[in-house]
C-alpha cells in the first residue's frame, strides 16, 4: 500500500518554473504503475517556461484560472479543466487570475529529467 499526503511532499521549483510536489513516482514510491503524479502551482502573474516532455501529460485543475498553450493552440482553464498533452508537444501555462493557479499532472510514461526539455 502506498498513501502519502500533498502537505508530506516537498515542495521544488521544476525546470519549467512551476512548483511542484511530486506526489508519486514509481521509481521513488516502488509502486507498479507506469506514470507520475504530481501536485503544481503557477501564483498569479506568473507562467511556466516553454517546454517539451517525450511523454503524454494530463493536468486537472483544481483552483484558479489561467490559459494553456499547446504547439500553436491555447485555450482558457479554470477549476475543474482538464487538459491533454500529446507526446512531444510544445506546452506552457500561464496564470492571469488573482489566486495560485494550482493543479495536477499526471505524466505517462512517468517524469525522467531526460525526456523533458526547456526552451527558455
Amino acid at each position: 500500500m502506498f498513501v502519502t499526503h500533498v502537505k508530506d511532499c516537498a515542495e521544488f521549483l521544476a525546470g519549467d518554473h512551476t512548483h511542484l510536489r511530486e506526489l508519486l513516482h514509481p521509481a521513488k514510491a516502488g509502486v507498479a504503475v507506469r506514470y507520475s503524479l504530481a501536485y503544481g502551482r503557477i501564483d498569479p502573474g506568473q507562467r511556466s517556461k516553454r517546454h517539451r516532455l517525450a511523454s503524454a501529460e494530463v493536468y486537472y485543475i483544481l483552483a484558479g484560472a489561467g490559459r494553456v498553450w499547446i504547439d500553436d493552440d491555447a485555450a482558457g482553464i479554470e477549476t475543474g479543466s482538464v487538459v491533454g498533452v500529446p507526446p512531444g508537444a510544445t506546452q506552457w501555462v500561464e496564470n492571469n487570475g488573482a489566486v495560485a493557479l494550482e493543479f495536477l499532472c499526471l505524466v505517462d510514461p512517468a517524469w525522467r529529467a531526460e525526456d523533458e526539455e526547456v526552451f527558455e
